[in-house]
């Protein structure tokens, strides 16, 4: 989670900064957060019992029904459905090594079979619903189903998921639908009724909850496999409720009035599935599931939810940041609602652009008077998720911040960069069922080692915490023995292309010059072309003022280069998207470099060959 922050007088929000000490041990540096961690849950459901008691008509989630009008379930109402689904769960014989499965997305089904599980100590795993409605072979989605064993595996509607059940479903594992049924061998796929678990009648389920502990497996998340195939991380009760008292004692004002979230996020991603669904829950607050998406044919339900419904803090990608930006700039009724009370921007998986943050900030001085802060910081799945925020001093693109109270971090030098390594509470025990990936995982001192690199922002101050460095796994050396850092360059691209680079793949390794497979957003490419809706991608990007556009791309990104490793030589556009078939697609929409490297092998050789008409040179 990297974002940047325009200076100035900013609505006030309650904000801690926690103290930190740094060491230095050899080469390696020592950063720990002095600030000591408050007391947490034993288990994280008992935020909803707690809630239940405490204001149980107060509204925990809602999501649009069929005629419109929000569907709202309080926190009495979903301890009582979490008591009856983990009971169902338990009557099954689900289990950690038969845990239940959700295929689907955001929904209220899915949100009370988390809580049920939960409270009975049955691990869940949500999956990325691409894998079923996106990808055609459903190669992935059976390993991890092979991978999981599950007791149970639920798909809010049979004929959407119908497909993907038939191909992976085995033999010995309950299918539970909320509606539709699944096409062709019925007798196979007769499933049980959403509706059917809520009348299952309590019994051995709130013995069940006594015993969950901090240790107890919450949920398995799946990492990205942004570099690797996906991993199953374990995140514990005990993980999930120490990330979100960091979460608390790093912006106290989450306590000082119950959230209020309007969120799309994906919950088979951490900061979807975790951060945010953890701030409402944890902080007895208000969770509105937004069906909307940033993109053009769903970004309308956003902005109606936003119309209606105002948060107190707002998390989004960079792409939603933009589109928001948009309709902000042109609707005065959106623009009273959504400022009406929120107090903190969060900017989800990269960085938001300078240019874009400069036009939401303008909106929100002309209209508020005041700058909304936008917060900075680093999380993973493994450390569910958060591990640093810039609640310093420093304010700029790439500051990620110090530790939050309770986390330990080591630097340690790999690959001429400073890799972060964590440690704390909210740090996974392991991969599920992976031995060796979890002990490579650990350095000797029981250190998290992410493969991310830091690097202070200051170093004759390195109490002021850390700027994101990139990836380690992902640097390469030119022939000439130089190092290309990706991480910084791929952000530069993407931030100077904007909006016309969707993502971009850096090229190089062990030639002589840089080079880029840039992912064009083709909805922008088009209008800048001029031709006509239906010309092609081939058109489209062959056209004169799309090449000029790169070409002029090029000559920015060369003006500040310092030597061969920040200099790019050429780029070639990609008329085919990444794809998740062949897994140059990440479930979060990421790219994974080494794969598009190896299947398009043949256009990074073109590209370098010297002769190919399609790639733009510097000049």
């Amino acid at each position: 989670m990297i974002a940047s922050q325009m200076p100035g007088r900013c609505r006030p929000v309650a904000i801690g900064r926690p103290q930190v000490s740094v060491r230095r041990e050899g080469d390696s540096w020592y950063v720990d957060a002095q600030t000591p961690l408050g007391d947490v849950p034993a288990r994280f459901t008992d935020c909803l019992v707690r809630g239940a008691r405490d204001f149980p008509e107060r509204t925990l989630v809602a999501r649009r029904g069929p005629d419109g009008e929000w569907i709202r379930l309080s926190y009495a109402d979903m301890l009582e459905r979490a008591r009856r689904i983990g009971q169902a769960l338990l009557d099954r014989g689900l289990s950690a090594e038969r845990p239940l499965v959700i295929l689907s997305g955001n929904d209220l089904q899915h949100y009370q079979l988390a809580l049920g599980a939960m409270y009975a100590g049955v691990p869940y795993v949500p999956v990325s619903p691409a894998y079923s409605l996106v990808a055609t072979d459903f190669g992935r989605l059976r390993e991890l189903v092979a991978h999981l064993t599950p007791g149970a595996l639920y798909a809010s509607d049979g004929a959407a998921f119908g497909r993907a059940i038939a191909a992976v479903l085995p033999s010995d594992t309950e299918l539970i639908l909320d509606v539709g049924e699944v096409a062709g061998e019925v007798s196979r796929f007769e499933a049980t009724r959403f509706a059917a678990l809520l009348e299952t009648a309590p019994s051995s389920v709130d013995a069940a909850n006594a015993a969950v502990g901090p240790q107890t497996i919450a949920k398995f998340l799946f990492t990205s496999g942004s570099t690797k195939k996906p991993k199953a991380v374990v995140t514990t009760h005990g993980m999930w409720s120490s990330n979100q008292q960091m979460l608390l004692q790093t912006f106290p004002f989450f306590g000082e009035e119950p959230p209020v979230l309007v969120d799309w996020l994906p919950w088979n991603h951490t900061f979807g599935g975790s951060h945010n669904v953890g701030i409402a829950l944890y902080n007895g607050g208000t969770l509105y599931l937004d069906d909307g998406r940033p993109t053009p044919a769903d970004i309308g339900r956003t902005l109606a939810n936003l119309k209606e419904i105002a948060p107190t803090v707002y998390f989004n990608i960079p792409k939603g940041w933009e589109m928001l930006t948009d309709a902000l700039e042109a609707d005065p009724q959106l623009r009273a609602t959504f400022f009406s009370r929120v107090k903190l921007f969060f900017c989800a998986g990269a960085g938001l652009s300078q240019a874009a943050w400069d036009r939401l900030d303008a909106i929100a001085v002309r209209h508020c008077g005041e700058s909304i802060r936008i917060m900075t910081g680093l999380g993973m799945t493994e450390t569910s998720p958060s591990c640093t925020f810039g609640t310093g001093p420093i304010v700029r693109a790439g500051y990620v911040g110090v530790p939050a109270p309770g986390c330990q971090v080591k630097l340690v030098p790999v690959g001429g960069k400073l890799e972060a390594r964590f440690k704390g509470p909210h740090v996974m025990p392991g991969y599920w069922r992976m031995p060796s990936l979890t002990a490579e995982a650990f350095d000797d001192e029981g250190y998290y080692c992410t493969g991310d690199a830091l690097r202070f922002a200051d170093p004759a101050q390195p109490e002021l915490g850390f700027m994101f460095d990139g990836r380690i796994a992902e640097d390469f050396k030119l022939a000439t023995g130089t190092f290309v850092s990706v991480g910084p360059l791929r952000a530069k691209v993407i931030s100077m292309g904007a909006p016309y680079v969707l993502d971009t793949v850096v090229t190089g390794i062990d030639r002589h010059a840089v080079g880029l497979l840039v992912f064009p957003r083709m909805e922008h490419c088009q209008v800048l072309s001029g031709l006509d809706a239906g010309a092609s991608a081939a058109q489209v990007l062959a056209s004169a003022p799309v090449r000029a556009f790169f070409a002029g791309l090029l000559r920015q990104l060369n003006a500040g280069s310092t030597g061969s490793s920040t200099e790019v030589a050429m780029l070639r556009l990609q008329e085919e998207p990444p794809s998740i078939d062949h897994r140059e697609l990440t479930d979060k929409g990421s790219v994974n470099q080494a794969a598009v490297l190896a299947r398009r092998a043949a256009q990074v050789e073109a590209m370098y060959g010297g002769g190919d008409q399609a790639t733009i040179r510097s000049q």
